[in-house]
């Protein structure tokens, strides 16, 4: 029996092309779309202080610097805000990171695009354009993985009600409902458990 590799059937085989999707997947264009956003904040600091270098000098550049950034990671307000632009950053890497190891992208190799993502009082909301080939019931089998890439607690999708192309994913690491003080009720203690002196209708 000839050993020669057979492509019969090749429609129905998705393993054919996984050389060429890692190479487009890992090119020069491909991570630069992946960290604009990395790279434009560097690009726009680096610019921004070498101009601010040229007018006054490089010690008046760090005199600047080192409180505005210190100010804010200690202030509550500014520090939550560049947290959460963070965490943005690092789910829309995680996402795109899922669309590729579970084979959400098409067949020649085109991932979903993130068109949107910001955060919530739970955690960040996605808004995804789905390419060809790929609809909300793939991600809604895939939101255990979404969950788990993005350090969350749990992934919600929901489908646009007028696109279908359209889908919305939920990132959910916090519950703001969630009691943080839980008080245990005396009756569901047992006469070992109860303390002498406990005032069980306090604790109630």
């Amino acid at each position: 029996m000839s050993s020669k590799r057979s492509y019969r059937n090749h429609r129905n085989n998705p393993y054919l092309i996984d050389d060429l999707l890692v190479t487009m997947h890992r090119s020069a264009i491909g991570v630069i779309w992946r960290f604009r956003t990395e790279i434009f904040t560097v690009l726009t600091a680096g610019i921004g202080g070498w101009l601010l270098a040229r007018s006054i000098s490089l010690a008046g550049v760090l005199s600047v610097a080192i409180p505005l950034l210190a100010f804010t990671l200690i202030h509550p307000v500014s520090r939550r805000f560049l947290i959460r632009r963070i965490w943005c950053i690092a789910s829309r890497h995680r996402l795109q990171k899922v669309f590729f190891e579970t084979r959400m992208h098409t067949r020649s190799g085109r991932l979903s695009l993130i068109l949107r993502i910001h955060p919530t009082q739970v955690g960040e909301q996605v808004l995804i354009w789905c390419r060809a080939g790929i609809c909300f019931e793939d991600f809604e089998a895939h939101t255990g993985e979404i969950a788990a890439a993005c350090y969350a607690r749990e992934a919600r999708v929901e489908r646009s009600k007028r696109w279908a192309q359209l889908v919305t994913v939920d990132i959910v690491r916090r519950d703001t409902l969630a009691a943080r003080n839980v008080v245990v009720s005396g009756l569901a203690l047992t006469p070992r458990q109860a303390e002498p002196g406990t005032n069980l209708d306090a604790a109630s």
